[in-house]
């Protein structure tokens, strides 16, 4: 796939044209990361934006004893290091390849560039911003007011929310999601075996299937 049909999946970029798109890809420079590695560290000067084009990789924070807690895991087309294009600051957390990953990166100069003759993009940037400041928040509201069991449906439902259907397709592990929940692995295996019991969700190799998402959404906290 080219720098090109990578742009065109990227919702920040939908409304461009294809003379526009075409100047976006001949300043992108493409990057590859091997599984584990580490992309950015927490503290880094913050000079661009990066596209995941094929991959998955997770944005986490790590304790002084090592600890990770996971802020997002994002696949094909997400992006992240945006905050950075805007205040200058640097980087707020580590991002690590949790496959083999193809990047694309925008530097800042670059972007800001191409943003004063495309404003829609700032708009589109903004309300990304807005969005995962949302999520952020729940997220926190989360962590303070629901048990393990309440923390796990949420995410469920969040990221089946995200795909827009019922179907989880990203591939995370128990300990994947006890470090995006804050728990161990131990406690989101027995959350995880009680929703399958309870008909809530189906879990297989591949996939999770929310099959009930208001009993899953009521565990959550949420009315919808």
């Amino acid at each position: 796939m080219s720098t090109l049909d990578d742009l065109r999946r990227v919702p920040l970029f939908s409304d461009l044209l294809e003379g526009d798109l075409v100047r976006f890809a001949d300043i992108t420079r493409e990057r590859e990361y091997p599984r584990n590695s580490v992309i950015l560290f927490e503290d880094d000067p913050g000079d661009s934006l990066y596209i995941v084009s094929t991959g998955q990789v997770k944005v986490v924070l790590i304790g002084e004893d090592g600890r990770e807690v996971i802020l997002s895991v994002l696949n094909d087309g997400d992006f992240f290091g945006e905050m950075s294009l805007i205040d200058d600051e640097p980087r707020s957390a580590h991002v690590i390849a949790m496959k083999d990953s193809r990047l694309l990166v925008l530097r800042r100069d670059d972007f800001q560039q191409q943003i004063n003759q495309h404003p829609s993009i700032a708009v589109k940037l903004l309300r990304v911003l807005v969005q995962r400041l949302r999520r952020a928040d729940a997220k926190i509201g989360g962590l303070v007011l629901l048990d393990v069991n309440g923390r796990v449906a949420k995410l469920l439902v969040d990221l089946a929310d995200e795909g827009g259907g019922p179907k989880i397709t990203r591939k995370l592990t128990h300990h994947t999601i006890a470090q995006m929940i804050g728990s161990s692995r131990e406690t989101v295996s027995r959350a995880m075996r009680e929703l399958s019991d309870r008909g809530l969700v189906e879990v297989t190799r591949r996939e999770i299937t929310i099959k009930n998402r208001e009993g899953l959404a009521a565990l959550a906290g949420d009315r919808a």
